[in-house]
Formats: structure tokens, sequence, C-alpha cells
């Protein structure tokens, strides 16, 4: 079910219909459309063509539920934000988890929730470590 790193590559649309797969749950084409239709102007067919795609690659499963396809992300959430975040790193940041973490910091602005939660986590790796 789920995608190697080495295969998990989607463009930026197809992309954007596996958040809305992760956020929704499957789903028929037209629901995916009516979803990417309030941020931009995207056709039916548009859509339909790009959920084909994307089930012809791997990245989404497809059953048929009476006359309509039912569609679903063919990896979690998690697996692809792994394997993004490999792939950007070795790719961007030359493999260095720190530069990526300080050029984050750097350009965004950081809640006290999320402070708390990096903090947290420095804290429980330096406890791992031997």
């Amino acid at each position: 079910m789920s995608q190697t790193s080495r295969k998990f590559k989607p463009t930026e649309s197809e992309l954007e219909i596996l958040s809305i797969l992760w956020n929704k749950g499957p789903s028929t084409v037209r629901e995916v459309n009516e979803e990417m239709s309030r941020s931009k102007n995207v056709g039916y067919t548009t859509t339909l063509k790009l959920m084909q795609i994307m089930a012809e690659k791997g990245l989404v499963e497809r059953e048929m539920d009476g006359r309509q396809h039912i569609y679903r992300a063919a990896t979690l959430q998690e697996e692809a934000q792994v394997s993004m975040l490999d792939r950007l790193l070795q790719t961007a940041f030359g493999g260095s988890a720190s530069k990526l973490v300080l050029q984050a910091l750097g350009n965004h602005q950081t809640s006290e929730e999320e402070l708390q939660e990096i903090k947290d986590l420095i804290k429980k790796l330096e406890e791992e470590k031997p």
C-alpha cells in the first residue's frame, strides 16, 4: 500500500489532491474537484485526468461504488512527509538537518507552542543519546 521514498514524487497538483484525500478520506472526483475549486479555478475533467494519472502512478487507489469511483491516498500522510522531507534534506540542504531546521525557523513565524514542541524534542533526543 505505501510508496517507497524513491517512487513518491508527486507534482504540486498531485500533492494538493493527496492533501484533500488525507484530510477528507476516500472521495469521489467531484468531491475533490469541489474542494480544489475553493482555492483556484479547476475544471472537473482536469481533476479527473489528474486522478486517473495518479492511479496509474500508484499515488491513489480507486474502487467502484455503484457507478462512482472512490479514490483514496495510497500512502499515509506521515510516510509521504518523511519521504519528501528526506529528499528535500538531501537535495537542498546537503543532508544537514540543522541547516534545514535553521532555515525553516528563520523564515517562519514560530508560535510558542511550536517552540515548546521543538524544545521537548531536542530534550528527548539528548536523553536518548548514549
